[in-house]
């Protein structure tokens, strides 16, 4: 694990939640719209519910900045990304 803290992790706080139903269209057009607004936004999901952030980021459009445990940081695409 590493001990690198990403500003972006600390700040943000988490304005879309991924529920038991998993990754629906409606949480992808949430995240589009909410990435609009913001830039860059933090998605945090169940202990129990099955997400890949990759495929989440895709499907939104989005940049994955980072991952730690079951939040995602994600960023509009077209800012700097970072690999």
């Amino acid at each position: 694990m590493s001990t690198h803290h990403d500003p972006a992790m600390q700040d943000l706080r988490p304005t879309v939640w991924i529920g038991k139903q998993g990754c629906t269209e409606a949480t992808i057009e949430e995240i589009a719209a909410q990435l609009k607004k913001r830039k860059v936004i933090k998605v945090k999901w169940l202990q129990n519910t099955e997400v890949d952030p990759e495929a989440v980021a895709a499907a939104a459009r989005a940049a994955l900045l980072g991952v730690r445990g079951k939040t995602m940081v994600l960023a509009e695409r077209g800012k700097k990304e970072k690999k």
